[in-house]
């Protein structure tokens, strides 16, 4: 055997072994091999692949990644890692929840209630009374002075918040008939109870 052949069948040999490592290789990646087209160039495959200029020059020992011509192969190197981590952090992200505040309206529907409830509170003391202003004022004096303010308090024939009769409250003692029959009392007999109040005054009852 002649030293030129020799040295063929050896240099094939290599390729041959070589081919079949780039191939195993190649295979293990997932590397895609391509042919370049017209108008291709080296950024354009790198895009098209997901994976990066470089990564194609290490894969291909391109000196210069402009000097690409068509129907040259190339090995686009897979770009598994790269893609992975991206799904990862894609996958790992989340969006931070739009927090609807519902503790400014709550308090201030618990605000808005409150004030209603003292509305409703002194809107009944009030209408319990039948009077308000200075008319309740000399109704409250008439009633301290009469009794302590006492629904319960009786003297002989004489009952209640107001020391009324008893024939006036016909029989029913209740807290809403003692202020009814008080006002209704007062306006028959002295007009108003600020009236009423004077008269007590100079008199020591009314």
């Amino acid at each position: 055997m002649s030293i030129k052949k020799a040295l063929v069948m050896t240099l094939g040999t290599v390729a041959v072994m070589g081919a079949g490592l780039f191939a195993s290789n190649e295979t293990a990646n997932a590397d895609t091999r391509v042919t370049v087209k017209q108008g291709d160039s080296v950024w354009a495959l790198a895009n098209n692949h997901q994976t990066s200029v470089s990564a194609i020059e290490k894969a291909n020992n391109l000196q210069n990644s402009a000097m690409i011509y068509v129907g040259q192969s190339l090995v686009i190197p897979s770009n598994t890692t790269t893609t992975t981590s991206a799904n990862v952090a894609s996958q790992g992200y989340t969006a931070p929840a739009t927090s609807t505040t519902t503790t400014t309206p709550s308090t201030q529907n618990q605000a808005t209630t409150a004030t209603t409830s003292q509305n409703t509170t002194s809107n009944t003391t009030s209408a319990s009374t039948g009077v308000s202003g200075s008319e309740a004022s000399a109704k409250a004096w008439i009633a301290n002075k009469e009794s302590g303010g006492s629904y319960s308090a009786t003297n002989g024939q004489y009952v209640g918040k107001y020391q009324l009769s008893s024939s006036y409250l016909n029989g029913d003692y209740s807290a809403a008939n003692q202020e009814k029959v008080a006002n209704q009392y007062v306006a028959s007999r002295y007009g108003s109870w600020s009236a009423a109040q004077s008269f007590w005054q100079a008199n020591g009852w009314y």
